[in-house]
């Protein structure tokens, strides 16, 4: 299986340095990261391990769910999959990621709305990226549209 990587050039203290994250993979890109604007509200351009996350485990867990929904005999129309990834204050000390919520609303034929919750259930349990990340609390919201 293949391994994927991605580089991070810093220059600078935490809260006056900046950075620079290319996806050397794919080389689809180089995104502006920042610590103070990571732990503000508004993003203001740059990325953050957070985004690059959501990004990683929206697209994971979209490829596990139209998987599992074909597997119990549906056939998926489209999927639309947001991931939210909180940082918070962690109470050992520093910041952690302290939840992620993934909302997916589906367009299937073939499942019903009971067996899409299923799959959409199996499928927040066995994506590659929600086992990386098995220690945050993983929230769901799945419905058909």
């Amino acid at each position: 299986m293949p391994t994927r990587t991605a580089r991070t050039a810093w220059n600078g203290t935490l809260e006056q340095g900046a950075g620079q994250v290319e996806l050397t993979s794919s080389g689809v890109g180089t995104y502006d990261v920042s610590f103070p604007k990571r732990t503000a509200d508004e993003a203001g351009g740059t990325t953050s391990p957070e985004e690059l996350i959501a990004a990683a485990h929206s697209s994971c867990y979209a490829m596990q769910l139209s998987a599992l929904i074909a597997q119990a005999g549906g056939t998926p129309q489209s999927l639309d999959v947001t991931a939210a990834v909180t940082l918070g204050p962690d109470p050992k000390g520093g910041f952690a990621i302290t939840g992620i919520t993934l909302t997916v609303r589906g367009e299937v034929e073939g499942l019903d709305a009971e067996g899409f919750e299923k799959a959409a259930q199996a499928a927040k349990e066995g994506c590659p990226v929600s086992k990386a990340l098995a220690g945050t609390t993983i929230t769901l919201d799945a419905g058909l549209e």
